[in-house]
């Protein structure tokens, strides 16, 4: 059915407990056999496991009716036809559910009673309500300070034990790969190669409800698994015949935390890590992303592009998306900056969505202000009308 591959020394496993090659300690990714793929690209029934023929699990999900989220037209002057793929709409709030799904239930597969993650707020609200449907123990760390509080109250409200360290997201990473090594927990930050099969079920998504393959993918990029899965389910759906093409994938980082955009300028594998990442954009603030080589190998394999946008570019954005309709958080809104940014032609392109708008509320209120306060008196409320 599958097998686990280096990317680096190309060595095979069929140990599911493995995050790293025991070689060399490059990441792992998972090779299907698509001959096996039974699912119709038809525009019905569109959820995450509609497509569990290329999916890595053999027991009964454990799930919550994740995926087949919202794909809207978007309009926007001279850049074609522009999608917007909603990911905000799934249960948690934002398209881990889909890795988490799968990660989740590989962790039942697996006879595992934990699970654990550090995160920058979504990874944790979403494990969290998915250990919670299993009956598994969640926990995570993650930066004091940092995470948005729609997320903070998610984790904490679905029962995982969560703690704060004093330092940032990737420290946070690195605590959390060691205490599950020695506690025996399952690991569901992106590093794991299940998690991010889940998550390639965009890829799938969109062909299924567009009728065809777009010319680009804009995809918000932090700790990198996102736009490598998505590339990889396009791989999937040419390589099983569904297609004939790829689309150009394009990662658009915030510009306070940019390693691998810096890295494509200078035509790089792999990052040089950034050690202090600052953005508004919280959840693609990550200056040692772990799966920048799986990132970058995407990008140059569809000859796709990194794109850096600021802060306020990315504020805009999320206005423009607001004033359509469609709420999103910070993160997700730098994907249409980057579009907006980026000069290319393109007939049609689709932007990654990542996260609601209500996963940081605050924000808003910093950025757009809060509501007029009058008094309860008609002629107050027209002066100000």
């Amino acid at each position: 059915m599958y097998q686990l591959r280096c990317i680096d020394c190309g060595a095979s496993f069929q140990d599911d407990n493995l995050y790293n090659c025991t070689e060399c300690g490059g990441l792992l990714e998972i090779l299907f056999d698509v001959s096996l793929a039974d699912f119709k690209l038809d525009g019905s029934n569109i959820s995450v496991w509609k497509y569990r023929s290329l999916l890595p699990v053999r027991i009964k999900p454990v799930t919550l009716f994740e995926g087949g989220t919202p794909i809207y037209p978007f309009k926007v002057e001279g850049k074609g036809r522009v999608y917007i793929k909603h990911e905000g709409m799934n249960p948690s709030g934002s398209f881990k559910d889909r890795g988490m799904t799968v990660g989740v239930t590989k962790a039942v597969e697996l006879g595992k009673r934990s699970v654990a993650c550090a995160s920058t707020g979504n990874t944790s609200a979403s494990m969290s309500m998915y250990s919670a449907r299993a009956g598994l123990n969640a926990y995570v760390l993650l930066p004091a300070g940092k995470v948005a509080l729609g997320k903070l109250a998610q984790a904490v409200m679905h029962g995982a034990k969560v703690i704060a360290i004093k330092d940032n997201f990737d420290v946070a990473l690195r605590l959390v790969r060691e205490l599950s090594e020695k506690k025996g927990m399952y690991l569901l930050n992106s590093v794991n190669p299940f998690r991010l099969e889940g998550q390639k079920t965009i890829a799938f998504e969109i062909v299924d409800q567009l009728g065809f393959v777009p010319d680009a993918v804009f995809v918000p990029v932090g700790n990198a698994g996102n736009i490598s899965a998505i590339y990889k389910g396009f791989l999937e759906l040419k390589e099983a015949g569904y297609t004939d093409e790829i689309p150009k994938m394009i990662g658009v980082q915030a510009e306070g935390a940019n390693p691998i955009y810096k890295a494509y300028v200078e035509g790089k594998e792999d990052i040089e890590p950034l050690k202090n990442p600052e953005t508004i954009a919280t959840a693609i603030r990550i200056g040692m992303p772990v799966n920048a080589k799986k990132a970058l190998k995407a990008i140059y394999a569809s000859k796709g592009k990194v794109i850096q946008v600021r802060d306020d570019e990315i504020v805009q954005a999320q206005k423009l998306l607001a004033r359509q309709g469609i709420g999103v958080e910070p993160a997700s809104a730098s994907s249409l900056a980057g579009l907006l940014k980026d000069d290319s032609e393109f007939e049609n392109s689709v932007c990654i969505a990542t996260g609601n708008l209500l996963k940081d509320p605050e924000e808003v209120v910093r950025v757009i202000g809060k509501p007029i306060e009058v008094e309860a008196d008609i002629r107050e409320i027209e002066k100000v009308l």
